[in-house]
């Protein structure tokens, strides 16, 4: 694919205005030349440091000259109109630029094949809006990926537009001044700055884009009829009768009036242009009905017809495109903001939602209505939601970045299918959820289906896992069911953070104590013994005969104060988290007036640690009580949900204590002979494959990834000559048979172990030749390694979640026990912790069994490595390091499988639309 293949894309502008970037086409000229013949003469002489009209027509036949080596041409264009243009050229390209200008008024000067001059142009009247700035990232992306490194620009120094233009872009920039003329380099290394600076636009642009979707001043519904039942007849009503405060259309060509609204025959007839028009029409009339709706100027759309096929669909998506429409749907429930000062309910669920706190998106209706139920029912009520539906454009990474910003909502959920991109969904959701808690239901969990392969140990990675190591990374609270979410939602929104996982079970009964202890130590919640000195403290409150460890029995005979007086002196006690109150109903309670709940409720001001209630004969599984504070408290009807929720705060807790991971630098990398070597094997390979043993050390050589010594032989002589250069104290060495494609050696039963002398050399060698004749093309030769821990790290490259690292026990029993820990990459020192510690094997590594601990610098750094070969290296695929061996003083790979297939990179962080 050359650059000029490259599928176009849509972002947006700073207003949230949708533009297309695309590669220059020689169709172009036309109006190419036309940019900058509408320039003012005062931008013409900034553009090209003379009011040249020359110039720009040189400047058009440049842009639109047949594609040549090292030159890159984009523009920017909105319904048509061209708008924008930047391009780059290194020193080899053929391009005459005599007389040109670069820049927005700039002039590069390149510096070889890895630095490259950079041309900005923006049409009159268009400044200011992010048009330059927007085609300056796309072209860093492209010239990253052509192995440029800089990009050159000379401006005049009194061109401040452009000159701020490249100082905000979050890259390295420095300037030389040479009289009237600024000479700056832009060095193209992508780091956390830059990456910041980009979501820092992005998401001003993508709230803006949401404006006429989620806060619209005018809402037209199209297909909304007379016959009652009908979907469109109840979003108009649902919109009318929620009380609506701005302009409500319907369009219906039939009537003059629905529900009291007044409709109009089309969409062109309306007495203004609606922000946001709802389809409820039959599939087929949708891509046209999106069409008429963008030349009328409408920007949003709002499509809940279900049933489209692939041609309307994409009909659908170019319309909204084309015209600049943000769109929700199709296949979709609604959007509904709850703001008093515009009660927008664009839905037909069966009520309207509570006005509250809570951001919702879901792709699944029916998920839709229980959370929008289940909150309006706890109190905690819903700010935003979404139904996304099918999810052609609008996303939850939108809905994050607009509850980020909108000043109501303090609590997020999400129930997602899909990702389209989830490498910026998780860095979204990073930042987002250091501001609020962001919970998911992690839905598909038992779809076998989505194993990416049998046939290799990698390929334990499914779905599931890397689902898992995208809410763990992010810091998303992940449940199992919209149930727990609902549970969890609760906690969260009405009791504190806890500091830790330390709680103190308080109950009336030994029976409801015991299933709350159970319920804690199998959510991973520790309870911990108190001390001497609060339980004399709790047994000079308590009645006779209580029990004050942990669970603290209060007996049935406790009373309203003494139960109070009990949960305040455990909540402030130093040594505990969290306290679990287990009540169940009483005669005793009852004959004396008392009523436990209430010592609770009427306690003091807000506690400083999480107070939570499981009432057995409770009928909802979970409810907020209010307290004479005017705050809440969740109470549950049965131990595991409270737990659960507990563990997952705790969890929260940790993940916020914790400064955000940086991805260490390292030492003696190759990213450029390795990425020769990968085109080089696809060259030979256009299918792709697995690599050779040579191939394959030279790949991980680039990575300084350390292996143990080995020797290739492809003839008997051979082997025997590598196996005496290899011999260690013990004269032991082992060999393996090797052909393209294979896989597990040791159950094709092609590995030799314990060879000694040239005669056992010899005779394993014709053994694999009389065994695999036809298939053998050589042999591994390994000196017999020291005894060790035996490990696995591995990786494989999802195609929509990018590379995922797995780590955990290896050897032949890897695929059985399943001892895997898994994240994505690239990792951070706080991943590869994670991954090391996760795993049921762990002990084994930090000195277990008065063992001494492994090399765990050393095994930080082969998944560090790893991590960056798979990042660099979009054409691999998958990798198994199986054996890793781990010793006290070092660790190395014993057999190494690397698979390449011919793929492009992708650019995840790119601002571009779905």
């Amino acid at each position: 694919m050359t650059d000029d293949d490259r599928p176009q894309a849509h972002a947006l502008l700073q207003d949230g205005t949708t533009v297309c970037i695309r590669s220059v086409l020689p169709g172009d000229h036309e109006q190419l030349h036309g940019l900058y013949e509408e320039m003012s003469p005062d931008n013409l002489r900034l553009r090209f440091f003379a009011a040249s009209h020359r110039s720009a027509e040189m400047a058009a036949d440049r842009a639109c000259a047949p594609p040549r080596p090292g030159y890159r041409a984009l523009l920017a264009e909105t319904r048509g109109q061209v708008i924008g243009l930047a391009e780059y050229e290194t020193g080899d390209g053929s391009g005459d630029r005599t007389g040109d200008r670069t820049g927005d008024g700039t002039d590069g000067t390149g510096d070889g094949v890895d630095s490259a001059e950079i041309s900005i142009a923006v049409a009159d009247g268009l400044h200011h809006r992010g048009v330059g700035t927007l085609l300056v990232e796309h072209l860093v992306s492209a010239a990253r990926a052509a192995g440029i490194r800089t990009f050159t620009a000379d401006a005049l120094s009194e061109n401040h537009e452009v000159l701020r233009l490249f100082a905000d872009l979050g890259l390295r920039t420095s300037r030389h001044f040479e009289g009237p003329e600024v000479r700056c380099t832009i060095e193209l290394a992508e780091d956390d700055t830059y990456l910041a600076a980009v979501e820092t636009r992005g998401t001003g642009a993508d709230v803006a884009s949401l404006e006429p979707l989620l806060r619209p001043d005018a809402v037209a519904v199209i297909g909304a009829g007379r016959r009652p039942g009908s979907v469109g007849r109840a979003l108009l009503h649902h919109l009318h009768a929620g009380g609506f405060t701005r302009r409500l259309f319907a369009v219906n060509p039939g009537v003059n009036s629905v529900l009291g609204v007044p409709s109009f025959p089309s969409v062109g007839a309306l007495p203004l242009v609606p922000d946001l028009a709802v389809l409820a029409i039959p599939a087929s009339a949708v891509p046209a009905t999106a069409e008429e709706c963008g030349k009328a100027g409408v920007r949003a759309l709002l499509v809940v017809t279900a049933g489209l096929d692939a041609d309307q669909g994409r009909g659908l998506l170019d319309a909204c495109r084309t015209y600049g429409m943000r769109l929700v749907g199709p296949n979709c429930l609604g959007v509904s903001n709850t703001d008093p000062e515009l009660a927008l309910d664009a839905t037909f669920a069966a009520g309207h939602p509570r006005p509250g706190t809570a951001g919702v998106a879901v792709q699944s209706g029916g998920v839709g209505i229980a959370l929008l139920d289940g909150l309006s029912r706890l109190g905690i009520g819903v700010s935003t939601f979404a139904s996304l539906g099918d999810k052609y454009d609008v996303s939850g990474n939108d809905m994050l970045q607009w509850w980020e910003s909108d000043g109501r909502t303090d609590l997020a959920l999400l129930h997602l299918e899909s990702f389209g991109n989830p490498r910026a969904f998780s860095r979204t959701a990073r930042r987002v959820t250091r501001r609020m808690p962001v919970l998911t239901v992690d839905a598909g969990r038992t779809d076998a289906g989505r194993r990416a392969a049998a046939s290799h140990t990698a390929a334990a990675a499914t779905r599931t896992m890397t689902r898992q190591a995208l809410f763990t990374q992010a810091g998303i609270t992940a449940t199992r069911s919209v149930g727990e979410l609902l549970e969890t939602a609760a906690l969260l929104h009405a009791q504190p953070l806890p500091s830790g996982s330390r709680v103190a079970i308080v109950t009336n009964a030994g029976g409801a104590g015991v299933l709350a202890a159970d319920a804690c130590a199998e959510a991973g919640l520790d309870l911990p013994a108190l001390t001497s000195e609060l339980m004399d403290d709790l047994l000079g409150v308590l009645p006779e005969g209580a029990a004050v460890g942990n669970p603290v029995d209060a007996t049935a005979a406790v009373g309203e104060e003494q139960l109070r007086e009990c949960v305040e002196r455990v909540a402030r006690h130093p040594g505990i988290d969290a306290v679990l109150v287990a009540l169940v109903p009483t005669a005793v309670a009852t004959a004396t007036g008392d009523d436990l709940v209430r010592a609770l409720t009427d306690g003091p001001a807000r506690r400083e640690r999480p107070v939570a209630v499981v009432r057995l004969e409770q009928a909802l599984p979970v409810e907020l009580l209010p307290t004479a504070d005017g705050g809440t408290i969740p109470s549950y009807s049965e131990p595991g949900a409270v737990a659960r929720a507990l563990a997952h705060a705790a969890r929260r807790t940790g993940w916020l204590s914790r400064a955000a991971g940086t991805v260490p630098d390292l030492a003696e990398i190759d990213t450029g002979r390795a990425r020769t070597v990968a085109e080089d094997f696809l060259a030979a390979h256009p299918d792709g494959g697995w690599l050779d043993p040579r191939t394959c050390a030279e790949l991980l050589a680039c990575y300084g990834i350390p292996q143990l010594d080995w020797a290739w032989a492809e003839t008997e002589d051979d082997a025997v000559i590598a196996a005496e250069r290899l011999r260690g104290p013990d004269g032991r060495v082992v060999m393996k048979a090797h052909w393209p494609g294979v896989l597990h050696k040791s159950e094709q039963h092609a590995v030799h172990l314990d060879l000694q002398g040239d005669a056992q050399v010899r005779a394993a060698f014709r053994d694999f030749e009389t065994r695999f004749a036809g298939l053998l093309t050589g042999v591994v030769v390994q000196p017999l390694a020291a005894r060790g821990t035996e490990l696995f790290a591995g990786v494989v490259q999802d195609e929509v979640f990018g590379p995922l690292v797995l780590f955990g026990l290896g050897g032949t029993a890897t695929e059985v026990l399943a001892d895997h820990a898994a994240r994505l990459a690239p990792l951070t020192d706080h991943d590869v912790h994670d991954l090391i510690t996760s795993p049921r094997c762990a002990p084994l590594l930090f000195g277990a069994h008065g063992a001494g601990p492994v090399d765990l610098e050393g095994l930080e750094q082969v998944l560090l490595r790893l991590s960056r070969m798979a990042s660099d290296l979009p054409q691999l695929t998958e990798a198994d390091f199986n054996p890793v061996l781990a010793t006290p003083g070092a660790v190395g790979v014993l057999d190494a499988r690397v698979r390449l297939l011919p793929r492009r990179a992708q650019d995840p962080y790119l601002r571009r639309l779905r």
